[in-house]
C-alpha cells in the first residue's frame, strides 16, 4: 500500500511540475495544443495539459542588437566598413514564433543586407554628414519587413564608419586646405576693411586740413608720455611752404 501511495505522490508532483508554468511580467507564453497554436498567455501562472500542450516563452523586452561590420562600396566607389546597432522588440508573440523560425537571427541577416544596400546607394559625404537621414531610412525599411513577424524596430543607428587610410589622409588634407582658404578670406576681408577706413580718413583730412594738425598734436602727446631716450619729431610740410615759395620766386 505504501509503495503505491509514494508512486501516486510522485506522479502528482511530476504532473504539477509539467502543468504549472510561471511567466514574468515581460514574458508571454505561446501555447501549442497538439501542434495547433493557441492564444498567447501571461504573465502569471499558466496551467498546461501535460503531453498535449507545449509552451514557448517569448520576451517582450527591448532587444539591442549589434550588427557586424559590413563591407560597403559607396556610390562614388569608396570602400568602407559600416556597423550599426538596432533596437527592436516583439509586439506579437504568436507571429514571432509562427511566422519566422528564429526572429533574432532573421533580424540580424536582414539588417546586414539592408545596411549594404542603403549605404551603397549613398555617397561618402552623405554617409558621413547625413547619418540621421540614413538611420531613418534603415529604420523604415527594417520595420516594414519585420511587421509580418510581429517585431517592431524602434531605432537604427550607424555606430561606426571605418575609412581606408588613404581616404583618411585625403580628407585631412582637404580639411586643412579648407581651413587655410577660410583664413585667407578672413585676412583679405580685414585688409579690405582697413583700406576702406584709411581711404575714408584720408578723405576727411583732405576736406578738413586742421584735422591733420590735431592728429599731429595728439601724436606728440602720446610720445611725450613714454620714457623714450630718442624722440623723432615729425615736421608738417606746411611749415616749409613759405620758404619754398620764396625760393621759387
Amino acid at each position: 500500500m505504501l509503495p503505491q501511495l509514494i508512486a501516486i505522490i510522485v506522479i502528482v508532483i511530476f504532473f504539477l511540475i509539467a502543468a504549472i508554468k510561471i511567466l514574468n511580467e515581460y514574458e508571454r507564453g505561446v501555447i501549442f495544443r497538439l501542434g495547433r497554436v493557441m492564444k498567447a498567455k501571461g504573465p502569471g501562472i499558466i496551467i498546461l495539459i501535460p503531453v498535449i500542450d507545449r509552451m514557448v516563452r517569448v520576451s517582450l523586452r527591448l532587444v539591442v542588437m549589434d550588427v557586424d561590420p559590413q563591407d560597403v562600396i559607396t556610390r562614388d566607389n569608396v570602400s568602407v566598413k559600416v556597423n550599426a546597432v538596432i533596437y527592436f522588440r516583439v509586439i506579437d508573440p504568436t507571429k514571432a514564433i509562427v511566422e519566422v523560425e528564429n526572429y533574432t537571427y532573421a533580424m540580424s541577416q536582414l539588417a546586414q543586407t539592408t545596411i549594404r544596400s542603403v549605404c551603397g546607394q549613398a555617397e561618402l559625404d552623405d554617409l558621413l554628414s547625413e547619418r540621421d537621414k540614413i538611420n531613418m531610412e534603415l529604420q523604415e525599411i527594417l520595420d516594414t519587413h519585420t511587421d509580418s513577424w510581429g517585431v517592431k524596430v524602434s531605432n537604427v543607428e550607424l555606430k561606426h564608419i571605418d575609412l581606408p587610410q588613404e581616404m583618411q589622409r585625403a580628407m585631412a588634407k582637404q580639411a586643412e586646405a579648407e581651413r587655410e582658404r577660410r583664413a585667407k578670406i578672413i585676412n583679405a576681408e580685414g585688409e579690405f576693411q582697413a583700406a576702406a577706413k584709411l581711404a575714408e580718413a584720408a578723405s576727411i583730412i583732405g576736406d578738413h586740413p586742421m584735422a591733420l594738425q590735431l592728429r599731429y598734436l595728439q601724436t606728440m602727446r602720446e610720445m611725450s608720455a613714454e620714457n623714450n631716450t630718442t624722440t623723432i619729431f615729425p615736421v608738417p610740410l606746411d611749415l616749409f611752404a613759405p620758404f619754398l615759395k620764396t625760393k621759387e620766386g
